[in-house]
């Protein structure tokens, strides 16, 4: 049986993945009368008895490449097909990127024929690395001049250069292109910089990289599709590899994605994939919906019916687009939206929290079925929220919550612990920092009456004391003395003392063992410092847990990125100081967040309320009964809550090098504003609370594109909402 590949488009929650996962089913053919399927106008077959004849995919290579828009839809979409098939038939689910960073890697001596490179196994650059290596590289090129021309900062400019080098690469366009796509989109703007110079600085980043076996997303993704792509003996692998490709969510996907598809689809391969007209999260990030809806023109089109019957978007969507994109237009809105309206945004914080306590208390929703959603989560507003409900024992869940690591007091004191162990860091180290320590360290679980309250051995004020009277700074080396430093050590106490003891002999023991070249790598040292103290007696909360993994996550990749620039000199006691001088000051400047290989929960969701950005919740594609829209009045809410790369719109497919304009801007706001709307009315069912105060975190008025929404329905007062 021959089957025609599948063009699926619908709204957020038409059910666009059920049925991509259906259409995986009617491909294999699987279905007998015991299985639990996704699809029910087929004929129920005898048990044990298959359809007619379709693709073959029991095969050890799977023959199926899975596609999502994100890592999270990724591990959804792959369940729901192992499910759908009971793990019959191997599937291979990635996001686009991980699928192009994958076939590099595997195809890596390919390209080494091809592009004549170095045979050395290649490794992936993060993006803290990428900014910090590309900096030093072009550190010569930067100065305060052309950072004054450019208007930004250092950081700010080398991470602008380096975005451009990633869109070129999502659009198709080689990096030698970039120059002439800058010069016709910039033509009648001279603030920039000049489109030659930052070309340059471009090629020669990728080619240092290239010449170090080292990768970047934006690398990665050129050489896939300009070098890999093309090539025959490639092709000739990926036709044998996959005979169907499924991909949700297409309108999130980088430009170059079709030029894949276009590949599967001539080899004969059958595809299906979903589009959301509502969608284009990351338009202005690298995704061109535009670009891959061509590929529709290759399918049969399949339509479903607008959103979820138990959605607001069916009632509202409509009229609360009008009513910001035309807001002289007077409309009032049902009693299914109400306002929560203050003057300063303390006390909309505070507000809209006792509003949800209320609700929750009383019984007339669940912690699970309340979100709360804002163009951008300040720390003030994050920690607000988290406080007033947390004291009401009710959970709070942020989305992707990607704070510095540096802001974790376990992280300072291991950083702390490198600075007294390694020479030559004695200036990365003060006296408040070494009495933090010591509180961290000294931290212990209690086990009377079956309790798993954390407290310290060494409190503050002792630490301080300690500190004080104990630390001797130096720039070479720092130290620690006995607690008999301190004349009235008696003051201390019998557990500090004790600890503090402890402290200072394994510092002590690891300082001479550094000396006798015992460690392996400052690597080895935080992962015994971690077992040592902040994993002896207690398991860390999730929180902490996460920032200790990304801490040694990034510490090896570090050390290993390190380990490859230095092979051809040779490695010295004061390059390795420098090195871990480098790493230290890299954590500190906030670059580096806690966000390691996720760890998936195990049985019933989290019982918590739900705090996201607008960009966060689209993407995590989830559903609730309350919306609490915060700052709805923020101008913030008509950019989608996440900042447009430098350039995006040049590198579209279909305005490739067209000047962006004033008018293009406001265009592109009001489509933004419409499709967020649609999108995030089709994801709650019960009531919308659009949460607004008339000055903003700044002090400044708040008149953002949603202002008449506010201003268009039912207030929600004191009394309604005791």
């Amino acid at each position: 049986m021959v089957f025609d590949s599948v063009w699926i488009v619908g709204g957020s929650r038409s059910g666009k993945t059920t049925r991509l996962v259906r259409q995986f089913c009617d491909w294999v053919q699987w279905e007998n009368q015991d299985s639990r399927s996704f699809y029910t106008t087929q004929k129920k077959q005898k048990k044990g008895k298959q359809l007619s004849k379709g693709l073959d995919l029991r095969q050890t290579e799977p023959g199926v490449l899975l596609l999502a828009a994100n890592d999270d839809n990724r591990r959804e979409l792959g369940d729901r097909i192992v499910t759908a098939t009971l793990g019959k038939y191997p599937v291979r689910a990635k996001t686009p990127l991980g699928f192009f960073q994958d076939e590099v890697i595997l195809f890596w001596p390919l390209l080494i024929q091809s592009l004549k490179l170095k045979a050395q196994f290649p490794v992936r650059l993060r993006p803290e690395t990428e900014q910090e290596l590309a900096t030093k590289l072009w550190r010569s090129h930067l100065d305060e001049e052309t950072l004054r021309r450019a208007g930004v900062n250092e950081y700010r400019l080398v991470r602008r250069i380096l975005d451009l080098l990633q869109l070129a690469a999502y659009s198709g366009k080689p990096c030698e292109e970039i120059s002439s796509i800058l010069a016709s989109g910039f033509a009648d703007n001279p603030i920039y910089l000049e489109p030659e110079f930052l070309a340059s600085l471009l090629l020669e980043w990728r080619d240092w990289c290239l010449d170090k076996g080292l990768l970047t997303y934006g690398i990665i993704t050129e050489l896939y599709n300009q070098h890999l792509l093309p090539n025959p003996q490639y092709q000739q692998q990926l036709r044998k590899r996959y005979q169907a490709v499924l991909a949700d969510d297409v309108d999130d996907y980088p430009g170059i994605a079709r030029h894949l598809f276009d590949v599967l689809l001539d080899q004969g391969a059958v595809g299906a994939f979903s589009y959301n007209p509502e969608g284009a999260v990351r338009l202005g990030l690298g995704a061109d919906p535009n670009y891959l809806e061509v590929l529709a023109g290759r399918c049969q089109i399949e339509n479903l019916i607008g959103p979820s019957r138990e959605s607001l978007a069916i009632a509202l969507a409509t009229q609360m687009a009008e009513l910001a994109t035309e807001p002289t237009v007077m409309l009032s809105l049902p009693e299914t939206v109400q306002s929560i309206q203050t003057t300063s945004r303390a006390q909309l914080l505070r507000q809209t929290a006792e509003v949800i306590v209320d609700a929750i208390k009383s019984g007339e929703v669940e912690p699970e079925e309340v979100a709360v959603i804002a163009p951008g989560l300040d720390a003030i507003a994050r920690y607000t929220l988290i406080e007033i409900l947390n004291k009401q024992n009710i959970l709070v869940e942020p989305l992707n919550d990607q704070r510095p690591l540096i802001s974790s007091p376990a992280i300072r004191a291991l950083l702390t612990i490198l600075a007294l162990v390694y020479p030559g860091l004695g200036r990365l180290v003060d006296r408040d920092a070494v009495a933090e320590m010591l509180v961290v360290l000294s931290r212990r679980q209690k086990t009377a009456d079956n309790s798993s309250e954390i407290s310290s051995d060494i409190d503050p004020v002792r630490a301080g004391l300690i500190a004080d009277y104990c630390f001797e700074p130096h720039p070479e080396r720092p130290n620690l003395l006995p607690v008999t430093a301190f004349e009235r050590w008696d003051r201390i106490g019998y557990a500090a003392t004790t600890a503090y003891s402890e402290i200072l002999q394994w510092l002590e023991k690891q300082r001479s063992q550094q000396e006798q070249r015992l460690i392996p790598s400052p690597i080895s040292l935080l992962y015994l410092a971690v077992q040592d103290f902040l994993c002896k007696d207690s398991n860390p909360p999730y929180d902490q847990l996460a920032a200790l993994r990304e801490l040694l996550e990034t510490a090896q990749h570090y050390w290993e990125i390190n380990t490859r620039l230095q092979q051809s000199n040779s490695s010295t006691r004061a390059a390795a100081e420098a090195t871990i001088s480098e790493f230290i000051q890299l954590l500190r400047r906030g670059t580096i967040t806690a966000n390691p290989y996720p760890l998936r929960p195990i049985g019933p969701a989290k019982k918590a309320v739900t705090l996201a950005t607008i960009f966060q919740y689209r993407s995590s594609r989830r559903f609730h009964r309350w919306h609490f829209w915060l700052d709805a009045s923020s101008p913030l809410w008509a950019k989608g809550g996440a900042a447009t790369l430098f350039g995006a719109p040049l590198f579209l497919q279909d305005r490739l090098g067209v000047p962006w304009t004033a008018e293009d801007e406001k265009t592109a706001e009001d489509e933004r504003l419409q499709r967020i709307l649609a999108d995030l009315l089709s994801r709650v069912s019960e009531k919308v609370y659009l949460c607004h105060s008339d000055l903003a975190v700044n002090g400044q008025e708040q008149i953002g594109p949603l202002l008449p929404l506010v201003h268009a329905c039912v207030p929600l007062t004191a009394e309604a909402g005791a």
